[in-house]
């Protein structure tokens, strides 16, 4: 963890990367050409589905707001004719798949975020093969897919690809992994259909993105609902397990909170033993962590729910690429 910690302070700070990532950068930089170059070449090695495929991901390690913009993406799709279904990895569960979710299976199964897709009323799909899992969404009737996190897994063909960026880390130091924080070159966003960023400042051509909340919901009565800002003036701890859970904590100081943060890695699997605070004062958390800790939630529990805001244009445009992209 310190390790891991340390590096991260390198790859969005000004000091350069220790000596001994550049040789492990080079060896990383031959990987991800070498199995782009595959799929490139082969096209038969290429799944394609008999229904438009979205790809929204990242070319960075860690949280760039995929999950709220997918939720985002498939609701305006709705809305637009389309009966969207969202397959992914179901990164942190256990579930090998294909699995299609119920709506009532164990985050610790299916992972966090296609249990909060899945709560939201989205047909979902998991599976280490994703064409496999996309499969049973296209059974399920859904006639468009949407990948979580899917730019760097090439087997399963898509009309179109998205990539969000953190607008306040961009992409740190430019370095691949794990010199620095990108799973692919920068010149990988030249190829993407939409550069989507959240927070921050968006550059020519990129889409801006905001995370919209002011709410708390109580995770013992979720009948119980509060503005954030009757938290304001108030120490509260504030807990994140997500891919920057500073930006978390900076939301909730903005709103006059008094923060106490406490950091988890990303997709951790929390327990009752995570939360040893004796002091009574509120516990306010991500969605994306609040779905792994229904069950043992306590009164003074709440989650901090947020929906992504990006303009009509942004959807209107994706829905026109889907009618003239040609799959690849």
């Amino acid at each position: 963890m310190a390790l891991g910690a340390s590096l991260q302070r390198r790859w969005y700070g000004d000091s350069p990367p220790p000596w001994w990532t550049r040789p492990l950068e080079a060896l990383y930089r031959f990987a991800v050409r070498r199995r782009a170059d595959r799929y490139r070449n082969d096209p038969a090695a290429v799944v394609r589905l008999p229904v438009p495929v979205i790809v929204v991901g990242n070319i960075t390690l860690g949280g760039t707001g995929k999950t709220p913009l997918i939720a985002a993406l498939a609701a305006a799709m709705a809305e637009r004719g389309f009966k969207p279904g969202v397959v992914s990895r179901g990164y942190g569960g256990s579930e090998r798949g294909p699995y299609l979710l119920t709506g009532e299976d164990d985050p610790a199964r299916v992972g966090d975020e296609p249990s909060l897709i899945r709560q939201s009323g989205i047909p979902v799909a998991i599976g280490r093969q994703r064409p496999e899992a996309a499969q049973l969404l296209v059974e399920a009737g859904c006639d468009l897919i949407l990948a979580d996190d899917g730019l760097q897994h090439h087997r399963l063909g898509r009309d179109v690809e998205i990539c969000v960026i953190d607008g306040e880390r961009r992409l740190g130091n430019g370095h691949l992994l794990p010199a620095g924080p990108l799973r692919e070159p920068a010149s990988r966003l030249a190829d993407v259909d939409f550069v989507v960023v959240n927070g921050g400042v968006p550059g020519e051509g990129e889409i801006r993105m905001t995370l919209e909340g002011g709410v708390a919901v109580n995770m013992h009565d979720p009948m119980k609902t509060t503005p954030l800002a009757d938290f304001a003036g108030r120490p509260a701890h504030a807990v994140a397990g997500i891919g920057n859970p500073a930006r978390f904590f900076a939301s909730l100081a903005a709103q006059g909170i008094a923060v106490d943060g406490h950091p988890f890695a990303d997709h951790h699997a929390f327990t009752r033993d995570d939360f040893t605070f004796a002091d009574g004062c509120p516990v306010l958390m991500t969605d994306k962590d609040a779905v792994k800790c229904r069950r043992f939630a306590r009164p003074n529990w709440w989650r901090v729910p947020v929906r992504a805001v990006l303009p009509p244009s942004f959807y209107d445009a994706v829905a026109a690429r889907i009618a003239e992209a040609k799959p690849r």
